[in-house]
């Protein structure tokens, strides 16, 4: 019998030729530091040929309608199955989707509110529940009598037939801002005051106004209350103008009759018309997004409002917390007739089976009318996985990246109850992660490495997590084992507010209670609590706004009553968000490294001697980019019925520069000679020695490789890297400079991270530190949380059960707090 995945010759990205065997009906880790090869393993090769060759047993027809992954670089997979990736970073949905769309917990509860409800006829009387409903028979009035259909589970969505028909069951309605149509009141109509006008509607609409007989050559804000409803509210009446277009002479001038069109009339003639989102692009800005006032956010018609079951309506079981609903769910079969029990039995143990998986990944306090877009990436990611055992499956090869995301360690165990689920019904886990609690659930590990980048791409370990702590080339063994990590010298109590306090006092907001919080100044704080419970409400929506709007002498945000914050003049946001929208953008132009090589490259003695300059050294603009890619290093090439492939660029190689440039060469101390091209393509601990003697370049590399980033090359595009690498990326302009006057924010860092790379990011805030910031880290990390100063521990629970604050203060005093679900952690 087959029972492992053989892969022979894999070659993926940094992989070097290996061989390695995962064991099939297993839970499979895959370790190593950040770079090391892990996802290449993982999704380059397992799940891209576990999905290509699935999708290729449809037809050719079927397929080029379908997303597919391109052909592995690897000798032989053999007995691989079907594959289904769960992503780190899963994509955001639509408007349409919701929290109760996503995970189908909406069909059961309609089927509910179709089939057990007390349904309205259609003189406003209520019919109790019967099990005509699910015969198909009319219902009769007992009242006055009328017969009629009850709605079907259909009837009841607000993708088809329930949606309320004002805001097309989307809860909301896109209305006019008034406030932007005059942005600067101070000019005049000729000059552009009326916003819509410039950019939605011909320019002679001011001609038109006039016409109106409001004055166009006075600033806006001088104009009477007459002539400002005119420009607001105006009728669209015909006036008869003579229009002379700007910029051309009196010939082209001429007599003509032209409707007035309003300011807001302008902007809802404009949103009617959109085709596209750039046109919507320019319609946004003059409009501004209200619960729509017919369903009040609830998305469905008064008619799919209608039925009630155990005295409440569809729009209100989709506003309880998953908690409150899967209570009110288990009740629902004892509140019918009899004879309807069975049929209530069996819809609502659907319902339950679903939320108890969701229930167990901690995902308790969500609403199924929350916006499936407005989920962190942690809560969709647990969406999909709840799905995915939900389905059934048997046979299928899972992969998931990164699954403890945004996880507290208190909801680890759900999903590690997950996995084990997926397990017992005969698939298959591959699961890339560092999270040492999680790891320590594989039956079976894979360790990639020994370092990053050029240095990984070879199984360092494998085999049952036992050899993994015994084998001496292991770099996670330690960690499975229970090491923790101390990196710092953490700040004793009594001296934690020596340097001063920021605080700030908040009302209630979401979830989260009204709070007081003071944070020491010059120390790193950790705010930690479970999925839910209120970290990013906190920081992200309260604090950080609340410091850039004091600094920039705006308003307060309206939650938050006050802050004080003595003497910060900066506030830096430091997230996991992608650097850079394309491949033009690199490791090398962030760090401003590249612009420093150009004038380098310019200086040399070939350089001159051919009359190239510094601009002409850019592969984006300069004459020494490949002709043939554009500079952008790769090629991309249409095969039709088959997935586009993105090939290196066969005339330079991926180099992104012209033949020519390799002419050009700049000579280290060595005396050894590196063209452009090439320091492009080497990683930075590499490129450190071909600039040795280049001070600018060599202190701005030497950075990048103490932030623990030595392992990219210069030339790989920001946009593909991964979250963790972006924020450290974003740091390095910080690094070194004096910053007593700044507040540096981190969400959850430690996101893609190995443990030695946490030593690494430990260092880091430690020499912001030491150069005076004050360091506030939202985090579920415990090695983070352990070598925090001050820690501000929210809960104890999700949604309704948290948005307190637990506890505040040193690891010791987390520790000691009952209350505190991360205090049994540390």
């Amino acid at each position: 019998m087959v029972d492992t995945i053989q892969i022979r010759g894999a070659r993926v990205h940094n992989l070097k030729n290996i061989n390695v065997d995962v064991p099939l009906g297993k839970i499979v880790a895959v370790s190593g530091l950040s770079g090391s090869g892990k996802s290449s393993l993982a999704l380059g090769i397992l799940y891209s040929e576990g999905s290509r060759r699935y999708l290729e047993a449809l037809s050719t027809y079927t397929r080029r309608r379908m997303t597919q992954a391109p052909k592995a670089d690897v000798d032989e997979v053999l007995h691989v199955p079907a594959a289904l990736a769960l992503r780190q970073r899963p994509g955001i949905p639509g408007i349409r989707s919701t929290f109760g769309t996503g995970t189908e917990l909406l069909n059961s509860l309609r089927l509910m509110f179709s089939r057990l409800a007390s349904h309205r006829c259609p003189n406003g009387h209520y019919v109790p529940p019967s099990l005509n409903v699910a015969a198909g028979k009319p219902l009769k009035c007992p009242v006055c009598g009328t017969e009629f259909y009850a709605p079907s589970a259909e009837d009841l969505a607000f993708n088809s037939q329930g949606a309320c028909r004002t805001c097309g069951g989307t809860g909301i309605v896109r209305t006019v801002d008034r406030s932007t149509l005059v942005p600067d009141p101070n000019l005049t109509i000729d000059e552009g005051a009326v916003a819509p006008w410039n950019s939605l509607m011909w320019s002679l609409m001011t001609d038109v106004c006039r016409a109106m007989g409001v004055r166009t050559d006075v600033p806006f804000k001088n104009l009477t209350e007459k002539e400002k409803d005119i420009v607001f509210n105006g009728p669209a009446v015909k006036k008869h103008i003579f229009y002379k277009p700007k910029h051309s002479d009196i010939q082209t001038a001429g007599e003509l009759d032209f409707t007035y069109y309003n300011a807001v009339y302008t902007v809802e003639n404009a949103l009617a018309k959109v085709k596209d989102d750039a046109g919507m692009k320019r319609v946004a800005k003059f409009l501004k997004e209200d619960v729509c006032p017919d369903c009040h956010g609830s998305r469905i018609s008064e008619a799919a409002r209608a039925p009630r079951l155990c005295g409440i309506g569809l729009d209100d079981a989709c506003r309880m917390t998953l908690s409150e609903l899967a209570l009110w769910v288990k009740g629902v079969p004892e509140t019918l007739p009899g004879a309807m029990r069975p049929m209530a039995e069996s819809i609502c143990a659907s319902f339950l089976e679903t939320a108890k998986r969701l229930l167990d990944l901690g995902l308790s306090y969500l609403t199924l009318d929350r916006s499936a877009a407005s989920l962190s990436t942690g809560e969709r990611q647990r969406m999909q996985l709840a799905r995915a055992v939900r389905n059934r499956t048997t046979g299928v090869l899972y992969v998931l990246d990164e699954p403890s995301i945004g996880l507290h360690p208190a909801n680890i165990k759900g999903l590690i109850g997950v996995m084990n689920d997926l397990i017992n019904d005969g698939n298959s886990v591959v699961l890339v992660d560092h999270d040492a609690q999680i790891l320590n659930a594989a039956d079976w590990m894979i360790e990639m490495g020994p370092k990053a980048g050029a240095g990984g791409g070879t199984v360092v370990a494998e085999g049952p997590l036992e050899a993994i702590e015994a084998d001496p080339k292991s770099l996670i063994g330690p960690f499975l084992s229970g090491q923790t990590i101390r990196s710092r010298e953490v700040t004793p109590k009594e001296h934690m507010f020596d340097l001063g306090v920021i605080s700030m006092e908040t009302d209630r907001i979401h979830t989260v209670h009204p709070l007081s919080v003071r944070i020491p100044k010059g120390r790193l704080t950790v705010v930690t609590g479970v999925s839910g419970s209120g970290k990013s409400t906190l920081i992200l929506e309260s604090l950080v706004p609340a410091l850039l709007s004091k600094l920039a002498g705006k308003p307060l945000p309206a939650h938050v009553k006050s802050i004080d914050a003595p003497d910060i003049r900066q506030v830096k946001l430091i997230d996991a968000s992608p650097i850079g929208i394309n491949v033009r953008s690199t490791v090398a132009t962030y760090a401003n490294v590249h612009d420093e090589l150009r004038k380098v490259f310019a200086r040399t003695e070939d350089a001159k001697a051919l009359g190239w300059k510094s601009n002409d050294f850019s592969y984006n603009t300069g004459k020494l980019r490949c002709p043939v890619c554009d500079g952008t290093g790769i090629v991309s090439l249409d095969v039709q019925f088959l997935p586009d492939v993105d090939v290196p660029c066969p005339e330079c190689r991926g180099s992104r520069y012209a033949a020519d440039t390799m002419k050009v060469k700049h000579r280290n101390r060595e005396n050894e000679g590196y063209s452009l091209p090439e320091i492009m393509a080497m990683d930075i601990t590499s490129a450190l020695k071909a600039c040795d003697g280049l001070k600018l370049v060599s202190q701005r590399l030497k950075v990048l490789e103490d932030l623990g980033l030595g392992y990219l090359t210069l030339g790989e595009a920001t946009p593909l890297l991964s979250g963790g690498e972006a924020q450290r990326l974003k740091l390095a302009s910080e690094m070194g400079k004096t910053q007593s006057d700044a507040v540096f924010v981190f969400d959850e860092p430690t996101i893609g991270l190995h443990p030695l790379d946490v030593m690494t990011l430990l260092k880091v805030f430690q020499r912001l530190i030491e150069n005076g910031a004050t360091v506030i880290v939202i985090e579920h990390d415990l090695d983070v949380i352990r070598n925090a100063d001050w820690i501000i521990d929210l809960g104890p629970g999700g949604g309704t059960e948290g948005g307190r604050i637990v506890a505040a203060g040193t690891a010791v005093d987390i520790r000691e707090t009952p209350e505190s679900r991360t205090g049994r952690f540390i």
